[in-house]
């Protein structure tokens, strides 16, 4: 884990929310917004013919473009927004980075058990919150002090503890569930923005990557973390290419971006999970996800839209996309996934292919430095990989659950005492009644 100490009404084109975010490919820090970056129908020039994938320069946060990552910001009704804001109100411990998720904010559909209007017994659904601070402890003694009740009895061992526990064991988050907050009954996450930022660049653990890849309402934003999250929507549209076939719809890839972070979790096999989640967020919030990844996908030259004309209102299950299967694009693909993530699907073809270890340690070894100094360009170990066409997708869906699994299942456990035990029974009871309901409603549906 990363130490403590270390902390720190759209257009259509179709799809297309704004010409501004295509500004989101020049990041040297040289650059400045366009004169007409208030016209909408303002273009940018062509890119170069060598133009490839967009390669995010991760340490230019402080000179983005003003409309940079405005694909992130989600709409929400004014009574909601105005509400969600409240809640930040109430607590005076500093908060750098925050957003709100789940189906407190954003409708999962009531067919199945997961809707946003109300839970069993009519009540409103639970606000899930993450708030991103600069030092855990320091964070944490000043919420104690006003939020004591908020903690379970590890708030009784100090700031020390706890930033101990949320630092160093699963994901790097605390979260206390089932707190009042203001009138709103609320769970929130605590992690440290450089935990935070560590994740979305390289995907050690994909637990808060994995958050951010699904709409969310960011209710105080970070431009460094903004940057970060930036390149973690272009990793969650690659890994997908490599998981889908040449052609596929666009439910198709909101589904498999949407279900990334839910590969290897370990609530999906324990019945504490609705088993339709995944579908019913895509369904429920597909202009979100349109917004979201839309104008990406548009700057992607391998991927493009086969569907014409199409509006909004138009379902994802009829539109369709195209992604080039040539081996050198295929092969940029494997090269510019997250670090982490992208050396386990080396050391699973390192086998597969029997390199030495000495050869494969100068091809995965680069330091930070010669990283950022390379073209993210795939060369021949990239090309034999993405050549591997039938076993490719497999290769890199075991690699996601192998990353998924492990911390999920600490950070579960974390749970049952960041939460105290009747606050987690509770928890569980909550999602054990939406996978019943879920599986007695599919089985309603069969009978009829």
């Amino acid at each position: 884990m990363i130490s403590r100490h270390l902390a720190r009404a759209p257009r259509l084109h179709p799809f297309y929310p704004s010409s501004h975010l295509r500004q989101y490919r020049n990041l040297s820090p040289s650059t400045t917004p366009p004169n007409d970056s208030n016209d909408p129908n303002a273009k940018l020039p062509p890119p170069s013919p060598d133009f490839d994938e967009p390669d995010l320069d991760l340490s230019s946060y402080a000179h983005l473009p003003r409309n940079f990552g405005t694909n992130q910001h989600m709409h929400v009704d004014d009574a909601l927004k105005d509400r969600l804001r409240s809640l930040l109100w109430q607590f005076r411990a500093p908060v750098r980075y925050a957003f709100a998720y789940g189906s407190g904010v954003f409708s999962q559909g009531s067919k199945f058990g997961g809707g946003s209007g109300s839970v069993a017994g009519g009540r409103k659904p639970m606000i899930d919150l993450i708030f991103g601070v600069t030092y855990t402890q320091h964070w944490h003694s000043l919420n104690l002090a006003q939020h004591r009740d908020h903690y379970s009895f590890l708030g009784g061992m100090g700031s020390a503890v706890i930033s101990h526990i949320q630092d160093d064991f699963g994901s790097g988050v605390y979260f206390n569930p089932y707190v009042d907050v203001g009138g709103t009954l609320v769970k929130y996450g605590v992690v440290n923005l450089a935990t935070l930022i560590h994740d979305l660049q390289t995907w050690n653990t994909l637990y808060l990557a994995g958050r951010l890849q699904k709409p969310v309402k960011i209710l105080r934003d970070d431009p460094q973390v903004r940057l970060a999250n930036q390149h973690n929507l272009l990793s969650a549209i690659r890994t997908a290419l490599l998981l889908l076939p040449e052609k596929f719809t666009e439910h198709d890839l909101y589904t498999t971006i949407a279900g990334i972070s839910y590969t290897g979790d370990p609530r999906m096999k324990l019945y504490s999970e609705n088993p339709h989640k995944v579908n019913n967020i895509v369904r429920n919030q597909l202009p979100h996800f349109r917004r979201l990844y839309s104008p990406l996908v548009e700057q992607l030259p391998n991927v493009q839209f086969l569907s014409q004309g199409v509006t909004w209102n138009d379902p994802a299950e009829h539109i369709m996309l195209e992604q080039d299967m040539n081996p050198q694009r295929r092969a940029n693909i494997i090269r510019r996934l997250p670090k982490s993530f992208r050396e386990k699907v080396y050391f699973q073809y390192q086998r597969k292919f029997a390199i030495p270890a000495l050869d494969f340690e100068k091809m995965v070894g680069r330091s930070a430095d010669e990283e950022r100094m390379l073209r993210r360009e795939g060369g021949e170990f990239e090309r034999r990989i993405a050549g591997d066409l039938d076993n490719v997708g497999k290769v890199v869906n075991g690699v996601i659950k192998a990353t998924i699994r492990w911390p999920s299942t600490v950070q579960s456990l974390k749970g049952i005492m960041t939460a105290g035990p009747l606050r987690s029974w509770r928890y569980l009871k909550e999602k054990m009644g939406k996978w019943s309901t879920a599986r007695k409603s599919v089985g309603g549906m069969r009978r009829k």
